[in-house]
């Protein structure tokens, strides 16, 4: 199978998306992001593309920032019967009961873990490092629609495990010089 890397180095501007994954790839998949709305705008992203292509999703971002309040976490987390609604009926979305009840509820959970821990981001350095199996029961400990592909991509997109780019990319080292969670080579059980 073609790494990401592989298919952004064809540099096949006919491909479906390709412009969006461009700057995908080269500017934010595996750079750390350190505030809370945006880990929780990666989250949602990763959780609404389960079963559906990375590109559909890449070209509905605006429209799902638009929809989920710019990804705030405290207006998600207060989300009444009539956001939900609302959030169904938008075209511009993935409009699937499951997705967005889960939306809701992670922003909840987020918002204890910012009570308990300062921050997500902070959660996720207590926790750090962890292999991927002991980071999705964690998650599914937590968090609704995290299953194992989610919780891989979400991690990888944000820093904490690796395989975002391949060595001989040339936004790896880009990347290494952010100094990403991964990089930091003690696992934790």
């Amino acid at each position: 199978m073609l790494s990401y890397c592989s298919f952004i180095a064809k540099e096949d501007n006919n491909a479906n998306g390709y412009t969006l994954h461009k700057h995908y790839h080269d500017n934010l998949y595996g750079f750390p992001i350190t505030d809370d709305n945006e880990l929780f705008a990666r989250l949602v992203l990763e959780i609404n593309q389960a079963g559906l292509s990375w590109t559909t999703i890449l070209k509905k971002e605006a429209a799902f920032r638009n929809a989920y309040h710019n990804f705030n976490i405290q207006k998600v987390a207060a989300y009444q019967q009539k956001d939900i609604d609302r959030l169904l009926n938008d075209a511009g979305i993935i409009r699937n009961r499951l997705k967005v009840n889960a939306a809701i509820h992670n922003a909840n959970v987020i918002m204890q873990l910012q009570k308990q821990y300062g921050s997500f981001k902070n959660w996720l350095d207590i926790h750090h490092p962890k292999t991927k199996q002991a980071w999705v029961l964690l998650f599914k400990q937590h968090f609704k629609f995290t299953g194992g592909e989610i919780v891989n991509e979400f991690l990888m997109s944000i820093g904490y495990l690796p395989g975002a780019h391949d060595k001989d990319c040339n936004i790896f080292n880009k990347v290494l010089k952010t100094k990403p969670a991964w990089s930091i080579q003690t696992l934790k059980k």
